[in-house]
C-alpha cells in the first residue's frame, strides 16, 4: 500500500506544474492533499478523481486559503469532514477517510510564522487536536495521518536550527508537542523510524526567499504519523524532488498492508 502526502500551496497551481500528470505513475492507495487553496465551484473533473482515485475535500470558507483533500483507489466506508470545532473547521484543515479497519487522515495544521496571533491560534489547535489524536490512538484503528504539521521536530529536522529556535515551527513549546505525541500517546514519525539520521534528504519545504531550495536550506515539516500496528509495516520513505509543484515536495510511503 502506497500512501503519498503533498501540501500543493494551490490546487490550480500544482496541477499547472504537472502533478496530476505525474501521479498515476506513483500507483497510489491514498494521496493527502493540502492546502488546495480552491472552494468547490473551482474544482474540475480531474481534481475530484485522478487515476481511479476519488477525492474527499474540506473546503475554506475564506477563498483562496487552506482548504484539505484525501483521494482513495478503495471506495471509503466512512468520511469524516472537519473536527467538529467551529473555529478551524471553517478553516478546511481535516479530512478522514476510513476502509476496513484503516483510517488515513489528510491534516493541515495552522501555521503561525504570519504573526502572533496566528501563532495563537496554532497554539489553540494543537491543544484541541491531543485529544483528538488521544482518543484516535486509543479507538484500536490502524490510522496513519498525513499532512503539513507546520513543526519541525528536532534539530536534524531542519538546516539552520539554531537561527530558528525562537521562529514559529521550531519553537520549545511545539517541538515539546510532538514530542508528547510519540512518548506519551505511542504516535510513530513513520519517516524518521525508517531513516533515522536523514537530513538533506528528508526536507520536505523550502522557502522561497533566496535560494534555499537550490541550497537544501530546508524544513522537514510534513509527516505521515501513524499508530504502532500500521507503522511497524512500512518497508520505504522517500521525497520526491524531481519535479516541483509547489514549495512543498511530496512524502511518498510504502506499507506492507493488504488494500
Amino acid at each position: 500500500m502506497r500512501i503519498i502526502s503533498a501540501n500543493l500551496n494551490g490546487i490550480r497551481s500544482a496541477a499547472s506544474k504537472g502533478f496530476f500528470d505525474w501521479l498515476p505513475a506513483q500507483a497510489a492507495d491514498f494521496v493527502c492533499v493540502q492546502e488546495l487553496k480552491a472552494q468547490d465551484a473551482d474544482m474540475r473533473p480531474e481534481f475530484r478523481v485522478s487515476d481511479g482515485l476519488t477525492g474527499h475535500f474540506h473546503y475554506a470558507e475564506k477563498k483562496g486559503y487552506s482548504g484539505v483533500g484525501l483521494y482513495t483507489r478503495a471506495v471509503a466506508d466512512r468520511v469524516v469532514v472537519g473536527l467538529g470545532n467551529a473555529e478551524f473547521d471553517l478553516e478546511g484543515r481535516y479530512v478522514e477517510v476510513q476502509h476496513g479497519n484503516l483510517s488515513v487522515i489528510s491534516l493541515y495544521q495552522p501555521s503561525g510564522s504570519s504573526g502572533p496571533e496566528r501563532q495563537a491560534a496554532k497554539f489553540r489547535f494543537m491543544d484541541i487536536f491531543f485529544p483528538h489524536l488521544e482518543a484516535l490512538i486509543k479507538c484500536g484503528r490502524e490510522i496513519v495521518v498525513c499532512g503539513d504539521w507546520n513543526i519541525a521536530h528536532k534539530e536534524i529536522d531542519l538546516k539552520n536550527w539554531k537561527s530558528n529556535q525562537k521562529n514559529s515551527g521550531f519553537l520549545p513549546e511545539e517541538r515539546a508537542w510532538m514530542t508528547r505525541l510519540f512518548d506519551e500517546l505511542g504516535w510513530v514519525d513513520v519517516h524518521r523510524q525508517l531513516c533515522p539520521d536523514a537530513t538533506g534528504d528528508a526536507y520536505t519545504w523550502w522557502s522561497n526567499r533566496g535560494a534555499a531550495y537550490a541550497n537544501n536550506v530546508g524544513w522537514r515539516i510534513d509527516y505521515q504519523i501513524a499508530t504502532p500496528g500500521i507503522a511497524a509495516l512500512a518497508t520505504s520513505a522517500s521525497v520526491y524532488k524531481d519535479q516541483r509543484f509547489s514549495d512543498h515536495a511530496p512524502l511518498i510511503v510504502d506499507y506492507d498492508y493488504p488494500t
